[in-house]
């Protein structure tokens, strides 16, 4: 069987190409080595689909750290603001929520997923899931895709939007990588991010803060002279290996990329207090020992941050329950408050890539055209979404990439295959 354009890979990209080639008129087919399409976008935004983020374009771009000026390209064609326009056009009603992010009015990933499908079958793409791909040749007038079951498929041109390693019971197992190199492709090194970090600190390994969350505290991922690399403001939690949450996840790609180079440990620094610099908070608490001079360290303190890590804190600093704040020493105060805006501990690594939400490195860029998403190397060869070497923070950043480079692949690959 003879196609204009091949998609494999079903996931936000390979949607997206897929409807996209269909739209230009070509014969198109999508090919999904799973069960299903739309895996990965159905578990998106905490099952809710977080189809895209609207902040400016600048905004967009630093979220997106890993190779995120390669998009300046794709984005001045086919931009978030795109990517709204094309899904309510298609009925989906979406709202705006912190951050720029964008959701379903309806809060269940399950209609985009639905609507796109949807779009597929008016377009006649034809949809063939459980059909994994052995290899692929490419050729100069058609490349030709070999199936496991033996079947040869060709095709004019050719979209590859299988994700990287992250997420992988979704589909994303890294199949694409092998198939990029055939075609000369040059995979940059492949590592986690947007993931979570392990410890071997003390107070991981005893469990003492297992399970608690910090809200809004600001956490910095510190080079060898102790200077921040990165900061990130957001919610946090201690894990029973490490730590996790938000804010954990924006760091973890820094310290991934520490520990590439080499190091064994990196030092973390954990400000429980960022809305409040160090002589206001001491003078906060310097206030309140006066006003409760017979009122203990531990009551006196409550409030000025989570119960559970202030115990935590008191009993690192040889604080007792007891302790009355007029029998509270400076030394002791000033431990107390380096302990809020300034505990410092470090890191050994993260949960492996399988683990994260989204995978570092990949098809290097550089041998991308960024306005075609087309191969420099390969004719009619396309690629899209995560299996190129793009990443961004959680937030919609990720998929917008996905959708952007999607809608991008399949046009061009349509075009090509004339």
């Amino acid at each position: 069987m003879k196609y204009d354009v091949v998609v494999i890979g079903g996931g936000p990209s390979g949607l997206m190409a897929a409807i996209s080639a269909a739209e230009m008129g070509s014969r198109t087919l999508l090919l999904e080595k799973g069960n299903k399409i739309g895996n990965k976008l159905a578990i998106s935004g905490g099952g809710r689909c977080n189809v895209t983020n609207r902040l400016p374009q600048e905004e967009l771009i630093k979220n997106i750290p890993g190779n995120g000026k390669f998009l300046y390209g794709p984005l001045s064609v086919f931009d978030n603001y795109d990517i709204i326009d094309f899904f309510e056009n298609l009925g989906v009603a979406l709202k705006e929520e912190d951050h720029g992010r964008m959701f379903p009015v309806s809060n269940s990933a399950k209609s985009v997923v639905d609507t796109l499908i949807n779009k597929l079958e008016e377009l006649n793409v034809v949809i063939r899931i459980n059909t994994p791909v052995q290899d692929i040749s490419y050729g100069d007038t058609f490349h030709t895709i070999n199936l496991k079951s033996e079947e040869k498929i060709q095709t004019r041109s050719l979209v590859i939007a299988v994700g990287g390693k992250s997420v992988p019971h979704t589909g994303s197992t890294g199949d694409g990588y092998d198939w990029a190199k055939e075609a000369g492709h040059t995979i940059t090194e492949l590592y986690p991010t947007e993931v979570a970090l392990t410890s071997k600190a003390k107070f991981i390994e005893s469990k003492a803060l297992q399970g608690l969350s910090l809200r809004n505290i600001a956490l910095s991922v510190l080079n060898e002279n102790n200077k921040a690399i990165v900061t990130h403001q957001m919610d946090m939690i201690f894990t029973h290996f490490g730590i996790s949450g938000p804010a954990v996840l924006r760091c973890s790609q820094y310290v991934v990329k520490e520990i590439m180079k080499g190091k064994k440990e990196v030092k973390m620094h954990l400000d429980a207090r960022p809305d409040i610099n160090d002589e206001e908070l001491l003078s906060e608490m310097v206030q309140l020992i006066e006003a409760n001079p017979r009122k203990s360290v531990k009551n006196t303190f409550k409030g000025i941050v989570p119960e559970r890590y202030l115990m935590f804190i008191l009993e690192k600093n040889d604080i007792s329950d007891d302790l009355k704040c007029g029998n509270l020493r400076k030394e002791s105060l000033q431990n107390i408050l380096k302990d809020i805006k300034h505990f410092l501990f470090n890191v050994n690594g993260s949960l492996p890539i399988e683990k994260a939400f989204v995978t570092g490195g990949g098809v290097s860029t550089k041998e991308i055209i960024p306005k075609t998403m087309g191969s420099k190397l390969t004719e009619r060869l396309y690629f899209c979404g995560e299996i190129l070497d793009i990443h961004g923070y959680t937030g919609g950043y990720n998929i917008t990439s996905a959708f952007v480079t999607g809608r991008l692949a399949g046009t061009n690959a349509a075009y090509s295959a004339y």
